[in-house]
């Protein structure tokens, strides 16, 4: 083992020949090395790592301690993610589950899709009024049968005639932006 030491402000540490790598050591062992493809390893880093750039994620490696991205700034802006916070997302969405939320109602009521859900249980005598059309929203009543249901608004039914129930009955509704359309998905429900 050699020791190297230089009053000049450069040193040059030479290892020629295949598989010569050069080797940092201190008092408690090997600390680094620099091999002969120019691949630095060290068992640790200080400093401010201000001017490291452009390090490929495969050259990094052993364990990074935990980061609060609190103090990140200047980060470039990636548009293949949507931002924390507003953003639009197109293109196709696989879900595994969706709860959708239910409501119940005993009064008449147009439905509320942003604040209410999508599925209303009614019951007793009531008026339902369709809320504004818009494309890609829909909801279900489930009627328990117990009253008399009506409908205000413009609903297309099947055959321009709205269902006539017997007992419990369930009715979809979805709408393309200028109409809802409305169907009896099934009655007689015991």
């Amino acid at each position: 083992m050699s020791t190297l030491k230089s009053s000049s402000t450069d040193l040059t540490i030479n290892a020629d020949g295949v598989g010569n790598d050069i080797i940092f050591q201190s008092n408690a062992g090997q600390i680094g090395s620099l091999t002969a493809e120019g691949v630095l390893t060290a068992t640790s880093f200080s400093g401010s790592a201000a001017s490291l750039t452009s390090i490929p994620a495969a050259n990094i490696t052993g364990t990074l301690p935990a980061i609060s991205g609190a103090s990140l700034t200047n980060l470039p802006a990636d548009a293949t993610k949507l931002p924390l916070a507003g953003g639009t997302l197109t293109g196709a969405i696989t879900t595994l589950s969706i709860t959708e939320t239910e409501t119940t109602k005993t009064a008449s009521f147009t439905p509320n899709l942003t604040t209410e859900g999508t599925i209303f249980d009614v019951s007793g005598t009531i008026t339902i009024t369709m809320p504004s059309a818009a494309a890609g929203k829909s909801f279900t009543v489930i009627d328990s049968g117990s009253g008399t249901l009506s409908w205000g608004g413009t609903i297309k039914w099947p055959s321009a005639t709205a269902p006539s129930p017997s007992g419990a009955t369930i009715y979809s509704f979805i709408s393309n932006g200028t109409n809802w359309y409305g169907m009896m998905a099934g009655t007689g429900f015991a």
